[in-house]
């Protein structure tokens, strides 16, 4: 075989395996059900998150229902209809019956995922919540700052590396159950005793037969657009999360 076949050949091949994957994504979300929850605080721009969430779901071939309140989590029986819930509603409270709800249908085998404060600052008096995403946003010191985001190396994250990103360096209280598969390492600018110290930028998890999914960056969604290596962190997860 000739050097000049041999490249061609593997031009070819990486392109036969990149639209592989692409397709088997695809598959893997095609005529699924899916909700979209947002509301909350404004200046994490939800309804952003959830536009930019939405069309990329429509071209997936989703099937998708999209909610700006909350009293849809109330009903059980229809939140179970579906494979995965992404939330993008950061702080606002949350009513017994529907945090009842919302976990049942999450225990018994509903995907749930999101981004930065719309799934881990929500819902700051429900702790069964918390315990459910498997953390809690506690600061972010420096407030919008640049840092970087490591990627662990596994099966979840081929391809996916390391990147700098200009957001919020979320500080998080966090279960140790979780999986992490990226994470950021903290300076001494802000808080000199934080130094060093490493935290979860996105992790998976198992609640009952559910499947959990969260990334801590996305203060401004836009910041999905811009980082690459963020957003298909993101779609990862939430394919993951929606499948059985």
């Amino acid at each position: 075989m000739s050097l000049k076949f041999k490249h061609i050949f593997f031009i070819y091949l990486t392109i036969g395996l990149f639209f592989s994957q692409q397709l088997a994504q695809s598959q893997n979300l095609k005529d699924k059900n899916v909700l979209i929850v947002w509301g909350g605080w404004e200046g994490h721009k939800p309804e952003l998150f959830s536009n930019i969430i939405e069309s990329w779901l429509i071209d997936m071939s989703v099937n998708v229902v999209v909610s700006n309140d909350l009293n849809i989590y109330s009903d059980y029986n229809y939140l179970k209809k579906f494979d995965l819930i992404i939330q993008s509603v950061t702080m606002s409270k949350l009513k017994d019956e529907q945090e009842k709800n919302l976990l049942k249908a999450i225990r018994l085998g509903v995907g749930f995922a999101g981004a930065h404060g719309g799934i881990i600052d929500s819902f700051r008096e429900n702790t069964n919540y918390q315990f459910m995403t498997g953390g809690q946003w506690v600061e972010h010191p420096g407030g919008m700052i640049d840092f970087r985001v490591n990627i662990v190396q596994n099966k979840f994250n081929q391809g996916i590396e390391d990147f700098e990103i200009y957001s919020e360096q979320y500080y998080i209280h966090y279960d140790p159950n979780i999986e992490v598969l990226a994470y950021t390492i903290f300076d001494n600018k802000t808080y000199p005793w934080i130094e060093n110290v490493v935290m979860p930028v996105a992790w998976k998890k198992k609640y009952g037969k559910g499947k959990v999914f969260v990334i801590t960056i996305g203060h401004n969604p836009n910041e999905f657009k811009k980082y690459k290596n963020g957003w298909e962190l993101l779609k990862r997860g939430l394919i993951w999360a929606a499948s059985k």
